[in-house]
């Protein structure tokens, strides 16, 4: 019954997001090996936004080349396909994440600053903890809670049930939301990534990064999800209703192989990644 409401409601809502045909293209020509740079840059062309946000991405301190990349090609040259892949996802979302949610207590451009947040740092970790696809690890990073941007409508008209329990019950707001609802925002999130054809290792990070230790995938990359969600919450960035009482999971913790030491270091690490802004204007 649950899993029926939760399908009829992804199904009817009429702003589930489509990635656009145009992203679609931009994800098949990275993940082709007969793909050249030259393939890549025509289709990008195509969209003068998509563009100029990708080169203001490239050109963001997070990538910290010091001469200005001035053309699409250069950037592909200089950050590689999957980097590319991960920026024009992430100009595409954006515009899905700037509005207000209301039900979760996030104002204008709040829930893009935190997804983008997350996405930085969980691909710094996947880079500390030597995890072979960094991209990857930014993409899941990102779309964690994109279905917040679905469930918005449903939390709002319940936000006061939910929030009582919240503060009556000590209950995290997943679970409450969970109770209300009979669904979260992850596993809302989830049918988006599979709606969107998106590998199952990426599916499975965006429906299980609260709760890491029931993946059966990618135990490792759902738990580099989880610690960077967790690290973008101690951080303050943009906390709305569900962000406070965050913990570590202890499976995320030892399936990484990370210490307390560990932790703070990742978190005095991730205030540095954040500090340019044309990492979050777009």
């Amino acid at each position: 019954m649950k899993e029926k409401r939760l399908n009829y409601i992804v199904s009817k809502v009429n702003d589930l997001p489509m990635l656009p045909d145009r992203v679609k293209k931009i994800i098949d020509i990275t993940e082709d090996p007969d793909s050249t740079i030259q393939d890549l840059e025509n289709e990008i062309l195509k969209d003068q936004s998509l563009t100029s946000k990708i080169l203001k991405l490239a050109n963001s301190a997070y990538y910290g080349y010091p001469r200005k990349i001035n053309t699409v090609s250069q950037a592909t040259i200089l950050l590689g396909f999957q980097t590319i892949k991960s920026i024009a996802l992430a100009s595409t979302v954006s515009k899905m994440m700037t509005h207000e949610l209301k039900g979760y207590a996030l104002g204008e451009n709040e829930l893009w600053t935190q997804s983008q947040t997350c996405a930085i740092i969980s691909r710094h970790i996947a880079k500390e903890v030597k995890y072979p696809n960094p991209e990857t690890a930014y993409i899941a990073g990102l779309l964690r809670d994109i279905g917040k941007t679905i469930l918005n409508f449903y939390v709002e008209k319940e936000y006061h049930a939910i929030i009582n329990k919240v503060e009556y019950s000590n209950m995290p707001f997943l679970e409450a939301e969970e109770e209300i609802l009979g669904f979260n925002h992850a596993q809302v999130g989830e049918k988006i990534a599979i709606k969107w054809n998106f590998p199952e290792e990426l599916v499975e990070a965006i429906g299980l990064h609260h709760s890491p230790e029931k993946a059966t995938i990618n135990p490792t990359l759902v738990s580099i999800v989880h610690i960077a969600d967790a690290i973008t919450m101690m951080m303050g960035i943009s906390i709305g209703a569900d962000g406070l009482a965050y913990n570590f999971s202890s499976f995320a913790l030892d399936t990484l192989n990370l210490a307390p030491n560990d932790l703070d270091l990742l978190l005095s690490q991730a205030h540095d990644l954040i500090i340019d802004e044309d990492s979050f204007n777009l």
